[in-house]
């Protein structure tokens, strides 16, 4: 029997252990797409204890801020909500959180979190109901007084070089401006435009959300479309100043309904007028912005990141109570595979398609996608079309092995980009680990099995691509 998450944990044969030992292992992090605030890492911020730091809390406007991955186990534990996000004191909300850990056999969280044990406090045994008053009381005193558990600390001890975080078009990227400007940080942050609200014309909140954005750019508001778009283009360069390399499309579905400008100007005066919207009408006011960004995107040398298949907020009782984002999402099944490729075809026949990323909350879209991004590669940059890394309620084991299956067999596996946190948590780093052990198990397995030579020049390079070179050189990173 195998110890508990040795140094050989997820390897089970030797050509992979040896890829993640000698090439995997050591390499720096490019996290091109989390949820950090860049505040907190300018700031440096310290947290007095792991609970602050693995469960969050409420802001003090109210909302919610935490990992909504602990928060869903811990509800399936029969957790009450003070525990979770409420006021319960804080070594409570560890304790819940342990007793819940102990029944997550299989869950991806067990993996996580005690790798985050490990590398950040050396603490190599289970966390359970027993020993969580021990492993409370250690990590507290290391958060408090170990120079290297800082926000800024965390980011250096996990060899991050770049973060991608996750910002509004409207946002003043003030943070993003102070980071950039300390000497010797070690790391980019990074700002990631994120125009969902300004799409979203069907979902509450838009007219209020289109007051913001026109103040972000000296109005009172928009009279059409084109003023949007316009708006739009002007903070996409704002953030481009601010070394922007990424957008980020959280859709619930790819639309595709190509219309005319003035169509989507009658669209968009209906919305602002409080009218109700047909589904026509909202997706062709979608695509028209959608296609507009993507060009811009193309323009500036900016990758465009989609991801869909997920249906938000599903609880409607919970989310009057705690708000969106707070772990109740669902995947959801999706039919637009048609739509995505009249997207990119609308784009590649003008050459305007961008460097994208598309991801899927469900794991059947894997095959689709792959064939589907594969109908518009260039020779612009090798791998330009990407089938996004196994994301969200995928991100475990299974998932990320169907997910580069998918890629291996109906793509270049050797080009993907690998992945990312998405991640509210500044431990989450050794997410990137668990993905290289795991993308290293696969690909000795393979060569083990005769399936590929055991070549060492041509598998280290695609080991060290799939870690960490082809996202640098997909995103600029030098």
């Amino acid at each position: 029997m195998k110890a508990f998450m040795d140094e050989e944990f997820m390897l089970d044969n030797e050509t992979g252990s040896r890829l993640y030992h000698s090439y995997a292992e050591s390499l720096p992090i490019i996290d091109y797409h989390c949820h950090l605030s860049p505040q907190e890492i300018y700031e440096d911020r310290r947290y007095s204890n792991i609970a602050e730091i693995w469960l969050g809390g409420k802001n003090p406007d109210g909302s919610y801020a935490g990992d909504h991955y602990k928060w869903r186990l811990m509800r399936s534990n029969g957790v009450s909500e003070d525990h979770v996000t409420g006021d319960a004191p804080a070594f409570d909300k560890f304790l819940a959180f342990a007793e819940t850990l102990e029944m997550a056999i299989g869950n991806p969280m067990y993996h996580w979190s005690h790798l985050e044990l490990k590398k950040y406090f050396g603490i190599t045994e289970p966390l359970t109901p027993e020993n969580a008053k021990e492993i409370w009381e250690k990590t507290s005193k290391m958060l408090q007084e170990d120079p290297r558990l800082s926000t800024r600390g965390i980011i250096r001890l996990s060899g991050v070089r770049m973060i991608g975080t996750t910002d509004d078009p409207a946002d003043s990227l003030e943070w993003h401006e102070k980071l950039a400007a300390e000497p010797n940080l070690g790391f980019e942050v990074l700002p990631s435009f994120r125009p969902d609200k300004a799409v979203n014309i069907n979902k509450p909140g838009f007219r209020e959300y289109i007051s913001v954005l026109a103040k972000s750019v000296g109005k009172e508001t928009f009279g059409s479309a084109r003023e949007v778009i316009d708006a739009l283009y002007e903070r996409i360069d704002f953030f481009k100043a601010h070394g922007c390399k990424a957008s980020d499309h959280g859709l619930d579905y790819v639309m595709f309904r190509p219309v005319s400008m003035e169509e989507a100007d009658r669209t968009f005066a209906k919305a602002m007028a409080g009218e109700a919207l047909t589904k026509e009408e909202a997706e062709g006011y979608q695509t028209t912005l959608l296609l507009a960004l993507a060009k811009k995107y193309h323009r500036e040398g900016i990758v465009m990141e989609i991801h869909f298949s997920c249906s938000r907020n599903v609880n409607a009782r919970m989310k009057e109570f705690a708000g969106p984002d707070t772990g109740y999402d669902m995947i959801a099944k999706s039919n637009c595979y048609d739509e995505l490729a009249g997207f990119f075809s609308a784009l590649d026949y003008t050459g305007e398609l961008p460097k994208t990323i598309v991801f899927s909350l469900d794991h059947n879209d894997f095959n689709q996608l792959a064939t589907c991004i594969g109908s518009f590669q260039s020779d612009e940059i090798p791998g330009k079309m990407q089938l996004g890394a196994a994301w969200w309620f995928l991100d475990s084991r299974d998932g990320m092995e169907e997910q580069m299956r998918a890629l291996g067999n109906l793509g270049l596996l050797g080009n993907f980009v690998g992945m990312l946190t998405d991640s509210r948590s500044f431990l989450s780093y050794t997410r990137h680990d668990y993905f290289r052990r795991i993308a290293c198990n696969l690909i000795g397995r393979w060569v083990e099995n005769g399936e590929y030579p055991a070549r060492e020049a041509s598998l280290q390079k695609i080991v060290e691509g799939i870690s960490y070179r082809n996202a640098a050189r997909y995103f600029g990173i030098e």
